[in-house]
């Protein structure tokens, strides 16, 4: 079932079984690709500066001066300028791609960079709801515990309460009292204040 699904009689290497080392007879060149990579970007840099301008106008200006002025022999590149176009063009196919692989290392870098920035935008999000929902838990907490102005307005109701209290009580003993002195004065014939 496994052959039927990969094709019949092709077989993926097994991962823990070594690879046959293929020897060539012509041994293929190894670089760097890092190092290499990096010379294109600095080559790819210095094209687009005006220094490289300048010295290709330099040396384009001269190679037509030299072969337009010098007489004889000592020309090498007559007017129409075969060999001249021949070498920039030479120049031109090695740029094009050095160019294209500067920019593909700048695309991965620009894709690490923007994996990296949503991964940081992901975890401010996570922080800021997270301090969303902390802020609401303490607004519902806060609702439940007692503000300034309520307990000003509970202790003024309270001693509003006393108040009231405190005169009902003087009322009380003020009717006692008179009571206790209205029983006592026609009884006793004795008057409030003369002991």
């Amino acid at each position: 079932m496994a052959e039927a699904r990969s094709g019949g009689s092709e077989r993926r290497p097994r991962l823990d079984t070594p690879r046959e080392v293929r020897r060539s007879l012509v041994r293929r060149p190894r670089f760097d690709t890092d190092s290499f990579g990096v010379f294109a970007e600095d080559f790819a840099r210095f094209m687009g500066t005006a220094t490289f301008l300048l010295y290709m106008t330099l040396f384009v200006a001269a190679w037509v001066v030299w072969n337009s002025v010098v007489p004889g022999e000592s020309s090498f590149d007559d007017y129409p300028f075969i060999f001249l176009t021949l070498m920039l063009s030479l120049q031109a196919s090695y740029a094009a791609p050095l160019i294209l692989l500067a920019q593909n290392r700048q695309e991965v870098r620009d894709k690490v960079v923007a994996e990296q920035d949503r991964q940081a935008n992901a975890r401010a999000h996570a922080d800021m709801e997270f301090l969303a929902r902390e802020v609401a838990s303490l607004r519902m907490a806060v609702g439940e515990v007692a503000t300034r102005d309520f307990v000003r307005s509970e202790l003024r109701a309270l001693l509003a309460d006393m108040d009231e209290r405190e005169a009902e009580r003087r009322e009380r003993e003020a009717d006692r009292g008179s009571d206790e002195t209205s029983a006592t004065s026609p009884e006793g014939g004795e008057q409030p204040g003369s002991a």
